[in-house]
């Protein structure tokens, strides 16, 4: 069982809270589940259970119970993956907007998980079975390149690879705001927020070492387009980064803006480039991932207003 509990920040009845809440998360329910749930005794506000219609106050402590997701709930699921690279022992992808790399509660049957199954069952063990071949993830909303390990052997190359930093990943991201400096260095430790458990924030208590490096690439009026490269890679380091020097990630529905909220296409984060050695060629490859059309037209659109 996995549980999850966040302070409330907006009151209402509990199965609209939790509506709102999951839609921020990978784990999103329909109001038909939430219910289900609180039903069960699934659903605790401040250490009670509560019926269906209970008014939930804002700083109330809500907690949920899910259930733990097991393979025999998965289901291969052909669906178009854009390959980037791919040879015998690992597998570079084009993640697409709004596509949850592994399964969770919400998102049992349509994540790249779901698609690596239908596409192969050669995959690494590494990261346990919900996530074949997965060496590193990146967020639903976040778009770009992801490297994928056939077996365990080049999957345990790629993360010591991660952690000596010779596997470079480079992002591209619209923020709001001006940044001055051509090039920043973000260096801040990143731990869960302890009042909102799904984000991340710089905090000195029960953090890791966190290191971003900034490089604008070209300034509008209210808006910076930026390189960002990581130097390590904790959960939501790029957004909680940004968002600490309060330049956040325009359509960043977790640290950006309300307004960015109502953004369609969601946040403007891209990873356009990986750049590793071969585990076994030893040759180092380069691995980039274009711009979705949504992203190129969003600075076009920048650019016309000057």
């Amino acid at each position: 069982m996995n549980k999850i509990t966040f302070v409330a920040s907006t009151s209402g009845r509990i199965d609209k809270v939790l509506v709102a809440y999951f839609a921020t998360t990978a784990t999103i329910f329909s109001r038909t589940k939430i219910q289900e749930l609180i039903t069960q005794n699934q659903v605790q506000v401040n250490d009670q259970f509560v019926h269906q219609n209970y008014l939930v106050q804002v700083n109330d402590t809500i907690t949920v119970t899910l259930p733990s997701p097991s393979t025999t709930n998965l289901t291969p699921m052909a669906m178009p993956l854009t390959v980037l690279y791919e040879d015998d022992v690992l597998l570079v992808i084009d993640k697409p907007n709004n596509l949850v790399v592994h399964p969770a509660l919400g998102h049992l049957n349509d994540t790249l998980v779901n698609a690596l199954i239908a596409r192969s069952e050669d995959w690494s063990t590494v990261s346990g079975e919900l996530r074949p071949g997965i060496v590193h993830r990146i967020d639903r909303q976040t778009t770009g390149t992801l490297i994928i390990a056939k077996n365990d052997f080049i999957h345990h190359q790629l993360q010591e690879q991660i952690q000596t930093k010779q596997l470079q990943r480079r992002y591209l991201a619209l923020v709001h705001g001006n940044i001055v400096e051509t090039r920043a260095k973000i260096d801040a430790p990143i731990g869960r927020d302890p009042q909102d458990r799904k984000k991340m924030v710089v905090t000195a208590k029960n953090s890791k070492k966190a290191v971003t490096n900034i490089l604008v690439i070209e300034r509008f009026n209210d808006y910076t387009y930026i390189e960002c490269e990581l130097e390590t890679g904790r959960t939501h380091q790029i957004r909680a980064h940004l968002k600490y020097i309060n330049h956040p990630v325009v359509g960043d529905p977790l640290y950006g803006t309300v307004a960015d909220k109502k953004e369609s296409f969601g946040q403007y984060l891209h990873a356009y480039q990986l750049t590793f050695m071969h585990p076994i060629t030893n040759l180092p490859i380069t691995v980039s991932a274009a711009l979705p059309l949504e992203f190129e037209n969003k600075l076009a659109a920048l650019r016309t207003k000057g």
